[in-house]
């Protein structure tokens, strides 16, 4: 998929739209674990207002086989509420404890009802002398409209490019949600496990 279609996507869905929320309620945390096929990793952070986060991120990279830390930080750029919907658009950038070497940026943005959701990232990360753009997208639709304290579902499919072999793939993934937990999980042979776990306190 080459960079002008990507940004073909990026402006579709800020233009017309606009995963999980990355900042949570003003004094609020919020505690994740993430696992694909380019890392694990466990990830806090704190948000002193609701336009922005810090915290802190353990890194299992697969791709250079070692381990690291990166302070994260992330910024609601616009929310846009209406009696139907929601958007979202932040940036995010996170440096590692070696930040002349291993750092990232990149936007992260959502537009969603009640019935479909709709998502994209885009990140550039450098690392040990490498640099890499990593995108996605996400189109999802609830099965049921469940009301306040229900577990909601999404049934959906998210593309993204495989940064091992330059691919861009596409495959099924299901969200629930209920109360203060989320849990995103996906799977396909090119992309393998695929799992995103959030918990605010």
């Amino acid at each position: 998929m080459g960079i002008n279609r990507f940004f073909f996507i990026f402006f579709y869905f800020f233009l017309n739209f606009c995963y999980s929320r990355p900042i949570s309620y003003s004094g609020g945390s919020t505690f994740m674990i993430f696992s694909n096929n380019y890392k694990d990793s466990i990830y806090y952070h704190y948000s002193p207002s609701s336009k922005y986060s810090i915290g802190a991120e353990f890194v299992k990279n697969k791709f250079f086989n070692n381990k690291y830390s990166n302070l994260r930080f992330t910024y609601l750029i616009e929310r846009k509420n209406t009696r139907k919907s929601q958007r979202n658009l932040y940036f995010e950038s996170g440096f590692s404890s070696n930040f002349t070497k291993n750092f990232f940026y990149g936007f992260r943005g959502d537009w969603e009802t009640r019935r479909i959701y709709n998502g994209f990232g885009i990140t550039k990360t450098y690392a040990f002398n490498k640099s890499f753009l990593d995108h996605y997208f996400v189109f999802g639709v609830a099965p049921y409209l469940g009301d306040y304290g229900d577990l909601h579902s999404w049934i959906m499919l998210k593309g993204k490019k495989n940064i091992f072999t330059n691919q861009f793939i596409i495959y099924p993934m299901f969200k629930f949600f209920k109360n203060n937990t989320l849990l995103e999980i996906g799977f396909s042979n090119k992309a393998r496990l695929d799992i995103h776990l959030m918990y605010r306190f």
